[in-house]
């Protein structure tokens, strides 16, 4: 009896340790979903900053200046950098703006220039950002994330077949890679020497979500699963962002090379922002062309993002904003009712700010607002009649896509446009 009382108490005693090592375990993952959110907020901050810091720069917002006969390199005035801000409608009041700021500073991305003062202020103090004075803390977070970024971008501007459509489980992904493929390239392209490195690169690199199971099944193994980019490091981000922690994460679709910004991610097909601007031609600066390459897969648009419940990613194709079919003898028929027009564009930090679409002739699907290619006049619904010189006329949007991120930064479209009597 004894010896069965034991037997029952450890039975007991071990039933009853079960449940709250279920409770041990979700609340390990409970912690572990919450420090990838929290990765990801970070490089959010980081690409947003560095995005930021680039415009200013091309805008002369930071410049070298003198106070009390010392010279501060590259900083900004406070005071200034807000009415920047509120003038490019970055913010939509000056308490906004500050809000905006502090929030890159609380991230290292910014400080002041002599570490006086740890709050941003609307004041006319000299600020400066961080990756400017070599001040930047590299830890061993954003060391992952840098290496993240060069690989992506690597592997976004090189000639491969590493990204297409696959299936897995009888569902088809875009731009999804496999495991083993990808491991073998790492190798090649020389970031890691052996395949043990590169499985644990690997695994840092989804644990930071930056990369992903296409299903959200698996962690990184190397094999034949499927996984895709979850951060597009590419898209142009407002700065409002920054305030918007508790969002979760959904990465825009990498399938144009233009990267749009989405304006509301439960918006389905007419979540892109399109706009008329009155000057019809405009050379724009901006502040330097990305190094992009085209590798569009079919006509829709992807996320590859995990839904709340974790159900597989879904293809979204949206509508042709043309209201009908228009062939290239009709663009060009003596009498037709469009317009010609010649736009210079010149490319930012993430591109040029809009999406071709149609074949022979290509049109202008939609178009970011604050984009460089917005500034210049380019509407949703034109046309493209010319890239660099070179007639697209009867061409896909493959080919003009092609020419435009293998051409320089500037680039000069004619397009047609409908004429409204």
């Amino acid at each position: 009896l004894g010896a069965a009382a034991g037997r029952l108490r450890g039975s007991f005693f071990v039933g009853r340790r079960i449940p709250g090592k279920f409770l041990e375990m979700e609340g390990v993952g409970n912690a572990v979903q919450k420090k990838t959110a929290d990765l990801e907020h970070m490089a959010e901050v980081l690409i947003t900053g560095e995005q930021l810091r680039l415009r200013l720069h091309e805008e002369k917002v930071i410049k070298d200046r003198r106070y009390h006969l010392r010279t501060y390199p590259n900083c900004f005035v406070a005071k200034e950098l807000i009415d920047w801000l509120l003038d490019h409608k970055d913010a939509a009041e000056r308490d906004m703006a500050i809000k905006l700021m502090q929030k890159l500073l609380d991230h290292s991305v910014i400080h002041h220039v002599c570490d006086e003062h740890k709050e941003f202020k609307d004041a006319k103090l000299f600020y400066r950002f961080r990756k400017d004075d070599g001040t930047f803390p590299l830890d061993s977070e954003v060391k992952v994330f840098t290496r993240g970024q060069r690989i992506y971008e690597k592997l976004m501007s090189t000639e491969n077949c590493l990204m297409q459509t696959r299936e897995e489980e009888g569902v088809k992904y875009q731009r999804a890679f496999v495991a083993t493929e990808f491991i073998d390239w790492l190798i090649q392209e020389g970031e890691v020497a052996i395949r043990s490195e590169c499985e644990q690169l690997s695994c840092r690199l989804l644990e930071h979500g930056i990369i992903q199971h296409v299903a959200n099944k698996h962690h990184f193994v190397d094999g034949n699963l499927l996984y895709q980019f979850r951060m597009n490091f590419r898209r142009r981000r407002r700065l409002v962002e920054l305030l918007n922690e508790n969002v979760p994460l959904v990465p825009d679709s990498h399938e144009s090379p233009f990267c749009l910004r989405k304006q509301n991610s439960d918006t389905p097909n007419t979540s892109f922002l399109s706009v008329s601007p009155t000057k019809e031609i405009k050379i724009v600066s901006a502040v330097r062309r990305c190094s992009m390459s085209s590798s569009c897969g079919s006509s829709g648009y992807y996320s590859s993002s995990p839904t709340p419940n974790n159900s597989p990613p879904v293809l979204s194709n949206p509508k042709s904003v043309l209201k009908r079919s228009i062939t290239a003898e009709e663009l060009v028929a003596p009498g037709a009712p469009y317009m010609k027009k010649t736009l210079t564009i010149v490319g930012d930090a993430v591109g040029w700010g809009f999406v071709v679409r149609g074949n022979k002739p290509c049109h202008i699907q939609a178009v970011d607002p604050s984009g460089p290619a917005a500034a210049a006049g380019m509407k949703v619904r034109q046309f493209v009649i010319s890239v660099n010189g070179l007639n697209v006329l009867h061409v896909d949007y493959r080919t003009v896509s092609n020419l435009i991120l293998t051409g320089q930064r500037t680039i000069v479209m004619e397009i047609m446009e409908e004429i409204h009597f």
